[in-house]
């Protein structure tokens, strides 16, 4: 964990110029706005010297020499330099924020695609809190980097240079010695700009580790209740904010610590300048106006160098988040490397001498498993906890590529597919049901099926016997389910998943463990549906229930990532391998045939 840190500090010390610039690609599509923020910043920017202008001539000319024109003139301009500010303050403060929200906008669109799009392996290396902590919170940090400090730095560098030009037009001596502390502010931004860089992604980094702990809470709170484990969770939740409240604090330490360094060498400076000032009023070589005008644009230099010390922390933090959030962005995508677009197959799926493994070649989870399934036929896989039957299923859409072998439908190897056709081609029921919050009707007709037909939804509730319930419902189809289908029970929750699958109508199945969460009256329900459903259709079974092995076609026994039986029911019965060990098993104790 260390060396990837320090790689990647050394990587971001090293692109920072090119990860800004890329920042600022996302920024360019909306330049009209972003040049109409400039234009008001640098109108609000031209008011600073205009102010401290305005003193010399009111002080020397109104109240000295009380020139008429001046005494009218002068309240005339303060009114118009205010107008001026305020209407140019408003414009770059709306443009601004307007391309900091597209920004974030655009930036959280891209990630979400990226996210939809990546392979499996990336979610099983991932913590999921970590993801929604960067399309959440870190990306908002961005916009510090790509619009406010270029906007700040535009105005307080104008500022700036307008009020030093107009100190060195009034007194070029102590301009000089005013110039004479930029080298050291330099030098202190520098040493505090790494500081500010690492804090910032270790606060992104306990951000994400925050997010996860408080995800897991959430969904496990029945687990947390049930076996006492409030004060577990809460401490790990307050080691977490703790932790962040620390590198937070280390950040505030190191923006004030920049900020004061770079106001005590100010005072420094002028402290020197009021002492010369005042050597050169003796000498009548400036005049009151002169003098106030002076300290009063120097003094005005404080609030843009602090602005502009200030917006190094905006930087660094908006840089450390670009980080991450680019990161995402370039992971790649799913390889699809497939160009044929397959109509609707037939259905015949071959695994050819098959193997893969999970990172670990010593250890495969699949090993040389070879078999045909014909066109309309039922197969079950049998096999111990562990033994890869899952593993062997998720190879078929493409979830995980083979390390070995392969696989072919319908006589075309699927990587030669494209990953759309392909999974046009399949649907997929699992125990682990995954419903949305939304609409009974929207969980149905889901993706590809979207906007279907009211009529084919009841059609395809009633076939999975899902529409008795619904019907009780508030609003029926209308009704939301609630998050992951909260406000339903486990067997109502598998029927709209049945019904899913049943509205796709691919011509291949998968169904894994598709009735495990059923009670007995709702598993004969569901149990008919998907009689109905899997004529005609080839499919794939992993299963507890002792009746839909049964009914199979035929059944691949696996072990420890190998096939070592197959056959029927009666045949694997009649063998007295390890099938008929796990029949024993079942029949004995009354329970479901496998532990999967």
């Amino acid at each position: 964990m260390t060396s990837l840190s320090q790689s990647t500090d050394t990587r971001a010390a090293m692109n920072s110029k090119t990860l800004y610039l890329r920042l600022l690609r996302y920024v360019l599509p909306h330049w009209r706005m972003f040049g109409l923020s400039i234009f008001g910043t640098i109108v609000v920017a031209a008011t600073e010297p205009a102010l401290a202008a305005l003193l010399k001539p009111m002080l020397d000319g109104g109240f000295v020499a009380k020139d008429p024109t001046l005494i009218w003139l002068i309240p005339v301009l303060l009114v118009v330099v205010a107008l001026l500010r305020g209407v140019g303050g408003f414009t770059s403060a709306y443009a601004i924020s307007w391309v900091a929200n597209r920004l974030v906008m655009d930036l959280r669109d891209a990630m979400f695609r990226k996210l939809v799009s990546l392979p499996t392996r990336y979610y099983d290396n991932s913590s999921s809190g970590n993801l929604i902590a960067t399309i959440a919170f870190n990306v908002s940090q961005v916009t510090d980097a790509g619009t406010n400090s270029v906007t700040v730095s535009v105005r307080d560098s104008v500022t700036i240079a307008g009020l030093l030009g107009y100190m060195l037009y009034l007194n070029w001596k102590l301009t000089l010695i005013t110039l004479v502390i930029a080298p050291g502010i330099v030098f202190i931004v520098r040493q505090f700009s790494r500081r500010l860089r690492q804090t910032s992604r270790e606060i992104q980094r306990c951000m994400g580790h925050l997010t996860h702990v408080l995800e897991e809470a959430i969904e496990a709170h029945k687990v947390v209740k049930i076996f006492g484990g409030q004060r577990y969770e809460s401490q790990r939740f307050f080691d977490a904010i703790n932790r962040t409240r620390h590198f937070s604090m280390k950040q505030k330490a190191a923006s004030a610590g920049n900020e004061s360094l770079i106001f005590f060498i100010v005072s420094i400076a002028l402290a020197i300048i009021v002492y010369i000032a005042f050597i050169q009023s003796a000498a009548n070589e400036t005049t009151v106006g002169g003098f106030v005008a002076f300290i009063t644009a120097m003094l005005m230099l404080s609030s843009p160098l602090k602005r502009l010390t200030g917006v190094n922390e905006q930087l660094q933090r908006g840089l450390a988040a670009a980080e991450v959030v680019f990161d995402l962005i370039d992971q790649p995508s799913e390889p699809d490397d497939g160009t044929q677009a397959l109509d609707k197959v037939r259905g015949e799926v071959t695994y050819e001498h098959v193997a893969f493994d999970y990172g670990d070649a010593s250890r495969p989870a699949l090993n040389d498993i070879h078999f045909t399934i014909s066109p309309g036929e039922t197969i079950a896989l049998v096999g111990p906890s562990g033994s890869g039957k899952t593993t062997l299923v998720n190879l078929l859409p493409r979830f995980y590529a083979p390390s070995g072998g392969r696989i072919l439908v319908d006589g075309h190897d699927i990587r030669s597919i494209s990953l759309e056709a392909l999974r046009a081609n399949i649907a997929l029921v699992s125990q682990d049901v995954v419903l949305f919050n939304d609409t009974v009707a929207a969980n149905i007709a889901y993706g590809l099926r979207t906007g279907a037909a009211e009529a084919d939804i009841i059609a395809a509730a009633e076939a999975a016997h899902a529409m008795e319930f619904i019907r009780e419902m508030p609003v029926g189809l209308a009704t939301l389910v609630g998050e992951n289908g909260v406000r339903l029970s486990g067997g109502q929750r598998q029927r709209l998943a049945i019904a899913r699958a049943i509205l796709k109508d691919a011509p291949i199945l998968i169904l894994d463990e598709a009735t495990s969460a059923l009670d007995s009256q709702s598993e004969r329900h569901v149990q008919a549906a998907l009689e109905t459903l899997m004529q005609n259709r080839t499919t794939i079974v992993i299963a507890h229930r002792l009746s839909t092995i049964e009914k199979a076609n035929r059944i691949i026994v696996l072990d420890k990532g190998r096939i070592v039986e197959t056959g029927s029911h009666t045949e694997l019965l009649t063998h007295n391998g390890i099938y008929a060990n796990l029949y024993r098993i079942q029949s004995a104790l009354g329970k479901d045939l496998i532990d999967a």
